[in-house]
């Protein structure tokens, strides 16, 4: 009898692993190649002319968050801070990234495909590219983003 009650017992384990496997699945995304990615414009604390797309999570809630972000060339982020850190991978072309309180690609590094970097929370920071890329962040949500200098804020210029 208690040569039974083994294998129910890993059976009964083994059923609930799956139904707790199940029970979470429908939490995160499964991309299965770069083309399922949705774009959208970015939202408007970021200059125009990217793309934006959430890959994973909600940039306005707590938790963890993975975005994508395609800038063209010539594309600039001016220097800003985020209260958390924000890991950085760039999936394509190259990104410069630069330290400091003013955007100067001569004290910046460029990272290309495969590159990645941390910024830590409240690290004033910047990126530009001059050849296009897609970059993916992680990040601890809610995302914000803080600039440096109030005026290069473009969701604080004024709509025509």
């Amino acid at each position: 009898m208690k040569t039974n009650v083994l294998p129910l017992a890993a059976l009964a384990l083994s059923a609930l692993a799956v139904v707790a496997a199940a029970d979470t699945a429908g939490d995160h995304h499964l991309l299965d190649s770069g083309k399922s990615v949705k774009w959208g414009a970015p939202p408007p604390i970021l200059p125009a002319g990217a793309k934006f797309a959430v890959i994973d999570g909600d940039p306005a809630g707590k938790g963890l968050v993975t975005v994508r972000l395609k800038m063209p060339a010539g594309y600039k982020i001016p220097p800003h801070w985020h209260p958390t850190d924000e890991h950085v991978t760039v999936l394509a072309g190259s990104l410069g990234i630069g330290m400091g309180d003013t955007l100067d690609p001569a004290h910046g590094q460029t990272l290309t495909a495969g590159g990645y970097a941390v910024a830590p929370a409240t690290m004033h920071h910047y990126a530009w590219t001059t050849t296009g890329a897609t970059i993916q962040v992680h990040l601890q949500g809610p995302f914000a983003l803080t600039y440096v200098n109030p005026a290069d804020d473009p969701s604080k210029s004024a709509k025509p």
